[in-house]
């Protein structure tokens, strides 16, 4: 009997060219050097005194889950407060169909809206 070796899986592209970038602090990896870059950002203006409570990858539902479906969530990038206010901020290069959608329920659900950058 002659064993055929596996073929070994190539690291592949993502769909829209974002390359992960692993989190210093131990956090979950950033999903791309944009992120990453305005995380750092933040972070030095939470150690200025110029945000607050500086916070990644919150989960909001915007849809519960019924029987037999999962709820429907939308996973904002960065949370934090300015000048008071509640801010959510999502870092975009492409901003997908399915992204549009939970960004006009959060709006409607929580009255909040998502600030890109």
């Amino acid at each position: 009997m002659v064993t055929v070796p596996r073929r070994t899986r190539r690291a592949t592209r993502s769909k829209y060219g974002a390359v992960r970038v692993a989190a210093t602090d131990g956090g979950p990896a950033y999903a791309s050097k944009r992120e990453a870059r305005r995380h750092a950002a933040l972070l030095l203006m939470e150690r200025h005194g110029v945000i607050a409570d500086l916070r990644r990858e919150v989960p909001f539902e915007l849809v519960p889950a019924q029987p037999g479906e999962r709820a429907v969530t939308y996973r904002a990038d960065f949370v934090y407060r300015e000048d008071g206010a509640l801010v959510v901020e999502d870092c975009k290069g492409v901003r997908t169909t399915a992204y549009r959608i939970k960004r006009r329920l959060m709006q409607h659900v929580h009255g909040i809206t998502v600030r890109e950058s």
